[in-house]
């Protein structure tokens, strides 16, 4: 019998010891650290040293962010049918005002249809980079802004007062999102650039 329980405190100090040296893995992207336990945002920059010494950085690029804030349906089928997902994933930086899903559904009916029709891509590409500025611009840097030009070539009017912001006729009701190739602040109505 004591032989038994010398076998079982022997096993368990074993287990113990090998789970003291077990590295954490970071919930989202399954890296390993012995050192510490991380886990990953889906919204903002994370990142860590390994017990190798080498950082790791896990944020997620503008378009995998609006894919996992799963408000941003319409937009990303938008994004996908003007091909401008490579670009949204490129190294940037952008900031890039999203309108939710529910900013789209504002939209006379049929309209989202209507432009995510290969023979509508030239229009929904004018749309979509209206919501576009080149660089990153946080949302203390916006309000001291009249206006900003788009990746698109027009300027869309910004009014910052005792209200909130205003992008063009869109309310800004989330900001400063940061991503791995920028920023996004979310709006309330879909941008739409007036013809010159």
């Amino acid at each position: 019998m004591k032989n038994k329980l010398q076998k079982i405190g022997l096993t368990l100090a074993i287990v113990t010891l090998a789970a003291s040296q077990v590295a954490y893995a970071c919930g989202t992207c399954g890296c390993r650290d012995k050192k510490e336990k991380s886990e990953c945002s889906t919204t903002k920059a994370h990142s860590h040293s390994h017990a190798d010494g080498v950082a790791h950085s896990h944020a997620k690029d503008i378009v995998d962010t609006a894919v996992a804030a799963g408000s941003f349906k319409t937009l990303v089928a938008a994004v996908t049918a003007a091909d401008l997902g490579a670009t949204l994933k490129s190294e940037g930086p952008f900031t890039v005002f999203a309108p939710t899903d529910e900013a789209f559904a504002k939209l006379p009916a049929g309209t989202v249809e209507t432009l995510l029709k290969p023979e509508n891509k030239d229009q929904l590409i004018a749309i979509l980079t209206y919501h576009v500025v080149a660089g990153k611009v946080t949302a203390e840097q916006v309000v001291g802004l009249t206006s900003a030009t788009t990746v698109n070539g027009s300027d869309v009017k910004i009014v910052a007062n005792d209200q909130g912001v205003k992008v063009g006729k869109a309310n800004v009701i989330k900001t400063d999102i940061e991503t791995s190739n920028g920023i996004i602040h979310v709006i309330d109505s879909v941008l739409i650039p007036t013809k010159s």
